[in-house]
């Protein structure tokens, strides 16, 4: 009976991945078998020592053992899907060679056939095995904190409320929250990211991100089976199955190609009989047609790049989720970007201090006294300054919001506000102070006046800051011919401070959701094809009607991951160009790999009808093509 497996099996036979050594694999294994009995029977031959009839023996035992693997899939085709693949036509070749008496033409194509099949299952198994090989990278165990006691256990026993320890140095086991202490974590399994991040209480971590120098305590917040790098392989392993257009296209060129071919070689070998025109020669080419005819380099041409690529776009932090995407990302000629969180941190920090009474430090703590319990984001980004420069807060009472326009608290029995400018109508007017209020508005900053009713003492201006790496990543993707457009839902003030410190050229503001879809079918009108990069929620419309939709900074989240076609698991504008490269890489070896194996059957099907090959070196050169296909796509993953 055979054995059934479990729902979730991490068996090769269910992942379909392969890590052990090549000559354990079942279709190379079988070839080798095949290939030492056929040897054999030829040597002894050759040198006298056994008959011709006994030199066919051994064909006859090695051709079952050669063909089992590739011969089987063909027949189940056939029989299941009503399609004739390249396997029947290999299998027809290798019955016309038997029924022609040329046992030995007949083991080498099977033989050969058998090798280079099994060299290109290998192929895949290996890429599939590469990027499950990251769980391995995850500890097998964790240890868990329980009433007060450090209980090791299998990391697969870990549940979400769980605390764990992690000591330095050690991998974390699954995703989880830090509860006590902090560290410095390397997260390059999950990000492809190789610098340390720091974390603190509250940060969340993930699966396989190795600690730094501290001890941490942390809460689960998955399952080993459902963290973050589970999802991530299992992400990639269903783009693995999603096609490319291009690839797509030759499945169905095949489908006809194929049964054309068993036609054509079919009537070279049983019609002449009946024409006077002898058998034996033309029945020859017949068969020599059907495997110079067979499209396998053809069909190899782009799956192998496509899986190759979507692997080691994978294994970087991109997470690309289908073979159509990735062929689009080499095809993109615009990027539209997002502003807030995408193009800047969509953090505000303190920018400018002005002190128009006392000192800066003056300004920044009395601000801070009265901000340092609110939550609004401007608040916290004083509290973020002040803490940055170890400023004490004073002690304050009365602690306000002024809705709409700031907040107040009594320190050492004075009010003081932190808010809009206009909210100091009664303090005497300033034209210096109002002059440098206009400039930081000009430049896109928010200004806030720290003071009293009747007194401004000093102005602190906050701002969005641009990502350190976004100008780089612009100038890239200028250097290799793709147009960079922003569109935003911010005003146009702040939105030109930030194209023009960038070096971005078409800037769109004040957009609503359906406006950025307007801009984006606008582009693609423009340029063709069109990339989108947001936040992957709020941008989602934009994201879904772009030619290829990116979320950027998805670790951990899976609506960003769902509502783009391509994740940057990293919180770094520089995958962004990564991304293209490995799209446009893929496009091209695809294509080399397309007119390199058009070439061959240009060659070779009329060397075939014209008798000028033998099966032999037929088989040779086609089983050399497909093969040179195979190794030209696995170039990718050393490019990015």
């Amino acid at each position: 009976m055979a054995q059934t497996c479990p729902e979730h099996c991490e068996c090769d036979d269910c992942t379909g991945s392969y890590s052990g050594p090549w000559y354990g694999h079942p279709p190379l294994r079988n070839a080798m078998i095949a290939l030492v009995i056929a040897g054999t029977g030829l040597i002894l031959g050759h040198l006298g020592i056994i008959s011709p009839q006994a030199e066919n023996i051994f064909f006859i035992l090695a051709i079952p053992i050669g063909a089992y693997h590739w011969a089987r899939e063909g027949i189940e085709e056939l029989i299941k899907e009503h399609e004739i693949g390249i396997e029947i036509l290999m299998l027809a070749a290798t019955v016309g060679c038997v029924v022609l008496d040329l046992w030995d033409e007949a083991a080498a194509l099977v033989i050969l056939y058998a090798a280079a099949e099994g060299v290109e299952e290998l192929t895949y198994a290996r890429t599939r095995a590469s990027i499950r090989a990251l769980l391995d990278l995850a500890p097998k165990e964790a240890v868990l904190l329980k009433n007060g006691s450090e209980i090791t256990v299998p990391a697969t026993e870990v549940r979400a409320g769980d605390l764990f320890l992690v000591r330095p140095g050690a991998g974390i086991p699954t995703d989880g929250v830090i509860v006590k202490g902090a560290s410095a974590i390397n997260e390059a399994a999950v990000t492809g990211e190789s610098v340390p991040v720091e974390k603190r209480v509250g940060m969340n971590v993930y699966a396989a991100s190795i600690n730094g120098e501290g001890a941490l305590e942390i809460r689960a917040t998955a399952t080993f089976e459902n963290n973050t790098l589970a999802k991530i392989i299992h992400l990639v392993e269903e783009a693995h199955e999603q096609k490319g257009r291009t690839q797509l296209f030759i499945e169905r060129f095949g489908k006809k190609y194929t049964p054309a071919v068993l036609l054509v070689s079919l009537i070279l070998i049983v019609v002449p009989p009946f024409f006077g025109i002898p058998f034996n020669d033309l029945a020859i080419r017949g068969v020599v047609l059907l495997v110079a005819a067979a499209p396998c380099a053809l069909v190899m041409s782009t799956p192998v790049a496509i899986a190759t690529g979507i692997g080691a776009a994978g294994k970087s932090g991109i997470l690309i989720k289908g073979g159509a995407h990735l062929e689009s990302l080499g095809k993109i000629r615009a990027i539209a970007f997002d502003k807030t969180g995408t193009l800047t941190t969509g953090i505000p920090a303190v920018t400018d201090i002005v002190a128009l009474d006392g000192t800066e430090k003056d300004v920044l703590q009395i601000a801070y006294s009265v901000e340092k319990c609110s939550e609004h984001p401007l608040a916290k980004a004083i509290n973020r300054r002040a803490e940055q420069d170890r400023i004490e807060a004073l002690e304050a009472a009365n602690l306000c919001a002024l809705t709409g326009q700031g907040a107040a608290a009594t320190i050492s029995g004075i009010q003081y506000i932190v808010g809009k400018p206009e909210s100091f109508t009664n303090a005497p007017r300033n034209a210096g102070a109002l002059r440098q209020i206009g400039a930081m508005r000009a430049d896109g900053k928010t200004a806030m006046v720290v003071g009293t009713g009747t007194k401004m003492i000093g102005i602190i201006a906050v701002r969005d800051q641009v990502r350190p790496e976004a100008k780089a990543m612009i100038d890239r993707l200028r250097s290799m011919g793709i147009a960079v457009v922003m569109l935003t839902g911010d005003n146009a003030v702040t939105a030109r401070v930030v194209a023009m410190n960038l070096g971005i050229d078409e800037m769109r503001a004040d957009l609503k959701p359906e406006d950025k879809i307007a801009a984006i079918e606008e582009l693609k009108t423009k340029y063709g094809s069109v990339a989108m990069i947001g936040d992957g929620i709020n941008d989602a419309p934009a994201l879904a009607r772009a030619t290829v939709g990116i979320a950027m900074g998805t670790i951990g989240t899976d609506a960003a991951i769902e509502a783009a076609d391509v994740a940057l698991m990293a919180d770094d504008l520089t995958k962004v160009p990564e991304a293209i490269g490995f799209g446009r890489n893929a496009v091209k070896i695809g294509n080399q790999n397309i007119v390199f194996s058009l070439a061959v059957l240009a060659i070779m099907i009329p060397a075939a009808v014209l008798g000028l090959l033998g099966v032999t070196l037929a088989v040779i050169i086609h089983e050399a093509s497909e093969l040179l296909a195979v190794g030209n796509g696995l170039r990718l993953a050393k490019r990015e």
